[in-house]
């Protein structure tokens, strides 16, 4: 009878078209499935000009899919401290139609155990604990603007665990990677590195108007990485209702013997970055700088800004802007008017719209 009820509740979430937000669909004798997801699509244009080869692109003006997604949230309590807890997610293209392609990604899968007392375990394909606890105030962009590491950072698969409740505004955490190879042949490296673990780790602390993160991440290369140690210690303060400003500082050390694999590849770097978020009624506006110091290589600067407006609560419409390569407009030899005209044709831009469900 239960598998029945849940059947009929998840065809009857899936073709509601007026479900705002997450739609729970069963929710008895301490059992609980969510259905939630968004239809995102726009239009976007300009970025680099030149691919990592550097041969000249056509960066003009596309209709895109804007990371739209399906997922289900699933927990049971155990006990009246613990719940076991399951989510599944994936991404859909919603732009146009490809052949034999229902879904593009399994973005989360992840399963575990979640205790007030003794905190949360969990395993699988999740985002990066660095990301959630440390770099996530200067997350707020859909889709381009965030300089450092982000939710794919040695994550996404094959990993485990694990944070502390809170306690009294400081929350641990811990996380490890594996990198297997499984499978292989004896005797045959078919990599640099072999078999390797990539720990991640650190504490937030959120209390009130402030909340600061500081974290660690090993860097491996079987990850995307340099090798090195990666470190960030980043910071937010809510000033009002309406006003919130976040500093961040982030560094990975150089590897002298590490070759670059593409032309916008980095080594060792040292990245500062300050923002804001401002919002008001329905609308919400963001604003980002970094500075950025590679190794090697010279400094650049980047920005990105964002606008939004929340037509309903489950429809909203959206404009960013963002320039990830500023270095050779933005010094100190350069003026205004330098910087005018690049302002039509290489910052990326993205417009669009949102429902969620």
């Amino acid at each position: 009878m239960k598998k029945t009820l849940l059947a009929t509740a998840i065809i009857g979430a899936l073709g509601a078209s007026a479900a705002a937000q997450a739609a729970t669909v069963y929710d008895q004798d301490g059992t609980k499935l969510d259905i939630y997801g968004r239809i995102a699509m726009g239009i976007a244009g300009g970025g680099p000009e030149f691919n990592d080869a550097g041969q000249e692109i056509d960066d003009g003006a596309e209709f895109v899919d804007v990371y739209s997604r399906l997922g289900m949230r699933m927990s049971q309590e155990v006990t009246s401290d613990l719940t076991a807890f399951g989510r599944l997610e994936w991404r859909f293209r919603a732009d146009e139609r490809r052949n034999g392609e229902a879904f593009r990604e399994t973005r989360q899968s992840y399963l575990g155990l979640q205790s007030a007392q003794y905190g949360t375990f969990q395993a699988g394909n999740f985002d990066s604990f660095y990301n959630q606890f440390v770099s996530l105030p200067f997350d707020v962009y859909i889709d381009q603007g965030l300089e450092f590491a982000g939710h794919p950072k040695q994550s996404r698969g094959d990993s485990i665990g694990y944070y502390t409740p809170d306690l009294e505004g400081f929350t641990a955490f811990l996380q490890l990677k594996h990198y297997s190879e499984r499978g292989e042949l004896e005797g045959v490296t078919t990599t640099e590195e072999g078999s390797v673990v990539a720990p991640q780790g650190g504490v937030r602390y959120a209390q009130g108007p402030v909340t600061v993160g500081l974290g660690f991440v090993e860097d491996v290369q079987r990850g995307g990485g340099n090798g090195e140690m990666m470190y960030g210690l980043i910071g937010q303060y809510q000033f009002t209702d309406q006003f919130s400003a976040r500093l961040g500082y982030e560094t990975r050390d150089n590897n002298s013997g590490y070759d670059l694999r593409t032309a916008n590849d980095e080594n060792g770097y040292d990245k500062v970055g300050l923002g804001g978020t401002f919002t008001t009624g329905p609308w919400a506006f963001t604003g980002d700088f970094y500075n950025i110091e590679r190794d090697g290589a010279e400094t650049s600067k980047s920005w990105a800004l964002g606008s939004y407006y929340k037509v309903s609560s489950a429809f909203d419409v959206f404009v960013e802007v963002a320039d990830a390569d500023a270095s050779n407009r933005i010094n100190s030899d350069t003026n205004l008017g330098d910087v005018i005209p690049d302002l039509t044709d290489d910052v990326y831009w993205l417009t669009g719209a949102r429902y969620h469900f």
